[in-house]
């Protein structure tokens, strides 16, 4: 799932990397607006919020929307610094230290307790997921090389929009196949994050912030999977 990148990927491993982490980040964005009421995997309306409050002159309110972008911010420019720094020495492993920080992160607050009446840990905790999700995004935009977005839907669906009506102009078989794989793409990514969504929202009835737990768990599964299909791979040819 991450040991091809950019150009070596084929679109297979974009459709795992991109389901696998699009339920990721549905779970991450369910967990946060049921758990603290703010959104957890992009910034979009938090430019939205930082405007209305600091009109509104709420500034110490304000503070905290501005804090949500950055924290995001410095997730994305995180990542790819230790993409960049371990790529040097192992680049196979270069995915690997990203995935363990998202990780420990979705775990640790899994287990942290809810302050509903606590606006500073909120503030914590949330800057935390975002953290969280600007490492993932920027880990799977940089080894699909712009192809996988997974953390919002905006920018995907504004793409689908855009291919969908080039299937009625473009109609050449490479054309068309170009298209299809990559409406197959987005549409992946955006039906993996509403599962991961409907599904988290039905797991946070019972487990509350635990819930990222499950988040976690697909993590390790991608971290994983290309370890676990080598060797069932190897198990496969000394059995045959």
């Amino acid at each position: 799932m991450f040991r091809h990148k950019g150009k070596r990927r084929t679109h297979i491993h974009n459709l795992r990397l991109a389901s696998t982490l699009s339920l990721t980040a549905g779970i991450v964005n369910i967990t946060g607006v049921l758990s603290f009421g703010i959104l957890t995997t992009n910034v979009t309306g938090h430019f939205a919020y930082f405007s209305e409050e600091f009109v509104l002159n709420n500034y110490s309110v304000s503070l905290s929307f501005l804090l949500f972008i950055l924290f995001f911010l410095l997730g994305a420019f995180t990542s790819n610094v230790l993409i960049e720094l371990v790529s040097r020495k192992k680049p196979a492993a270069s995915h690997a230290l990203p995935m363990l920080i998202e990780t420990s992160i979705l775990v640790f607050i899994s287990f942290y307790h809810n302050p509903q009446d606590q606006p500073f840990q909120i503030v914590s905790i949330a800057c935390a997921l975002l953290f969280a999700m600007g490492v993932q995004n920027s880990l799977v935009t940089q080894i699909s090389a712009s192809k996988v977005r997974t953390t919002h839907l905006t920018g995907l669906f504004t793409d689908l929009g855009i291919e969908l009506s080039q299937l009625i102009f473009y109609r050449k078989p490479a054309e068309i196949q170009r298209l299809s794989g990559s409406i197959r793409l987005r549409l992946m990514i955006i039906s993996f994050f509403f599962i991961g969504c409907v599904a988290g929202g039905f797991l946070f009835g019972i487990y509350g912030l635990k819930t990222l737990l499950f988040a976690a768990a697909s993590l390790v599964v991608a971290m994983f999977y290309d370890t676990i299909r080598y060797q069932l791979f190897h198990i496969r040819r000394k059995v045959k």
